[in-house]
């Protein structure tokens, strides 16, 4: 029984193959790229439908990382298996933004106090009025703690995770820059919702790849690989969480 496996259409691994806290970018190219270049002894668990997923040890600690795809559907999809069905405590999205605000500049990290969307997706809870999906505090406050330390350039707030990529009214997404939104990405909002209806954490981070304002951009090559002092942050926001809870379960 140590070795089943929990198959779904998604993912095919035994629970115990994943850590309790997973980081997850979009890109499975930038999950393989964090696990050959960060992470010592990695395992490759997942691979079905070319979204790899792979655990290994940073600083000591057992860390997963695996990909999600692109857009709240997508990471609808594993969050919720990794949550539900792998038991995993934790998931750190690491991922890009395009700024909507004109003072936040290329390769400076947005963090998602809490994620504004476009999207439907809370619909399916049937509640009674506007849910607002958040990032667990300890979190964000661990993490951002990270980020101090390591002298980035970053910024704490609302993203927001649109639908659409290529909208047939880009307006509509600027319009959101008058409530003081950082930046738009595809994820955060799903992540949220499905790590409060579990009872798990998440957060996400993201490195401003584009400005829709200042139009200021990044090539696609520096999108994949380029974007290390985000993964170091969200390592280093993993080993301190991995570290307390062992504490907490002395």
């Amino acid at each position: 029984m140590a070795d089943h496996k929990i198959a779904t259409p998604h993912i095919e691994a035994a629970p115990q193959e994943i850590a309790k806290t997973v980081l997850m970018p979009g890109d499975p190219l930038r999950s393989r790229f964090i696990a050959e270049n960060f992470f010592e002894n990695p395992v490759l668990f997942n691979n079905i439908r070319g979204i790899q997923g792979y655990t290994g040890t940073y600083q000591g600690r057992r860390i997963s990382v695996m990909a999600s795809g692109m857009g709240m559907p997508s990471i609808g999809i594993y969050s919720y298996e990794l949550f539900r069905l792998f038991d995993v405590d934790r998931i750190i999205r690491i991922g890009s933004a395009g700024a909507i605000r004109p003072d936040i500049k290329c390769y400076d990290i947005v963090f998602g106090m809490g994620a504004c969307t476009t999207s439907r997706y809370a619909e399916q809870y049937h509640l009674p009025g506007t849910y607002a999906p958040i990032a667990d505090f300890d979190l964000l406050r661990t993490a951002v703690d990270c980020a101090q330390k390591s002298g980035a350039r970053y910024y704490v707030g609302n993203l927001l995770s649109a639908d659409v990529f290529y909208d047939d009214t880009p307006s509509d997404v600027l319009a959101f820059s008058k409530m003081g939104v950082m930046a738009v990405e595809m994820e955060a909002a799903a992540l949220y919702m499905n790590a409060a209806r579990a009872g798990k954490e998440a957060l996400a981070l993201c490195t401003v790849s584009n400005n829709l304002i200042t139009h200021e951009d990044t090539t696609a090559q520096e999108r994949q690989t380029a974007f290390t002092q985000m993964i170091e942050i969200a390592l280093q926001t993993a080993v301190a969480c991995e570290a307390s809870g062992e504490t907490e379960s002395v």
